[in-house]
């Protein structure tokens, strides 16, 4: 077998950076793969974990939104389908760039003493945070199971719509990584706008409701486009995107993902030093 060797000289991190993603592309199997064990290590259920907490979730808000406020879904499609169909996508974000955020100071060890992209980090961190999207989505499959609920061609766009919400993760993960080696506060911040991010996003409640004038304002939040896109793809033609929002949403998930990989690539070569 022949064996790829792999040669340091100055500069060359910065003019084939790029080129060496690919080449270190072990090295981020092996950290997407280590981040999916850690994750549910010496856990009582395991993995159930990834099932549970968007699942009672959704109970909670179909409750409180559904239940109490009487809030309308969209046409006639169950409210807890309705709800469990904005949590998939904003779960994963939430976990993604939760987990990013911390990415290099976990890994300090490792940037400390070789040379890698470190883009690969943070990327692990949103690939595991994928596998928990995927099998939250199982519980989904049960949920309009039992509420005999077929989903339309639609469903096959989904794709798209994870594509996004990917982009959007990584955008926010890179930029809190990257202020989070040099500014430890950030590691207290974080927990806070996931959590404030919930309730101003439309996840327990269709954002159909929010008046018509503040729609276009509501929609800078990129999660709103990410959570329509999901709803329209798999609730049907009871669910409508509301596209001058989403083009809006689309155009500062690019801005923030453009920009998190400009600030990351520009703190990079410190990382080493103050980790």
């Amino acid at each position: 077998m022949a064996v790829q060797k792999l040669v340091i000289e100055a500069g060359r991190a910065e003019r084939h950076y790029w080129k060496d993603l690919w080449r270190y592309r072990e090295l981020f199997y092996f950290l997407a793969w280590r981040d999916i064990l850690v994750r549910y290590k010496q856990t009582a259920i395991g993995i159930a974990w990834a099932v549970l907490r968007p699942f009672l979730t959704m109970i909670v808000f179909t409750v409180v939104f559904g239940k109490l406020a009487k809030l309308p879904a969209d046409g006639d499609v169950p409210y807890a389908i309705m709800v469990y169909a904005a949590m998939l996508p904003w779960q994963f974000f939430a976990n993604a760039f939760t987990d990013a955020s911390n990415s290099l100071i976990t890994n300090a060890n490792l940037i400390s003493k070789i040379y890698f992209p470190r883009l690969i980090v943070p990327t692990s961190s949103v690939i595991a945070s994928f596998v928990d999207f995927l099998i939250s989505s199982v519980i989904f499959v049960g949920i309009m199971f039992w509420y005999q609920f077929v989903p339309t061609w639609r469903i096959i766009t989904i794709p798209l719509f994870v594509s996004i919400a990917f982009a959007a993760s990584m955008g926010a993960g890179l930029w809190l990584t990257a202020l989070n080696v040099k500014y430890r506060d950030v590691r207290y911040i974080v927990p806070f706008v996931a959590q404030f991010g919930l309730y101003i996003s439309p996840v327990g409640f269709s954002s159909s409701i929010v008046p018509e004038q503040f729609r276009l304002l509501y929609s800078m939040n990129p999660m709103v486009g990410v959570i329509e896109g999901f709803r329209w793809a798999i609730l049907g033609n009871t669910s409508a995107i509301y596209w001058p929002g989403f083009i809006v949403s689309l155009v500062m998930i690019a801005f923030v993902l453009w920009s998190g990989v400009v600030f990351f690539r520009k703190t990079e070569k410190s990382f080493a030093d103050i980790i």
